[in-house]
């Protein structure tokens, strides 16, 4: 599995929780404390986050790291 698709399917999850509570990527990035060009980098799949970033932003987003990488995981083997 190429890296990207991961990293694609990681931001889509994050923007996925983000639009459910109606929050925009400023508002994302200002409760997790990071920059809100780096939050669209994440969504789209540019960058791959890093631990603590990964926990920043699921502690900001009310869900557990271990949640958000589940459903990336039942994403990855739908489409496998």
């Amino acid at each position: 599995m190429p890296l990207k698709k991961l990293d694609r399917l990681l931001g889509a999850e994050i923007q996925r929780i983000r639009f459910a509570k109606g929050w925009s990527q400023e508002y994302l990035a200002e409760v997790a404390n990071l920059h809100r060009t780096y939050i669209s980098q994440l969504e789209r799949g540019l960058k791959s986050p890093s631990v603590r970033v990964l926990h920043q932003i699921t502690i900001a987003l009310g869900v557990t790291m271990s949640a958000l990488l589940e459903a990336v995981e039942e994403t990855l083997d739908a489409d496998e």
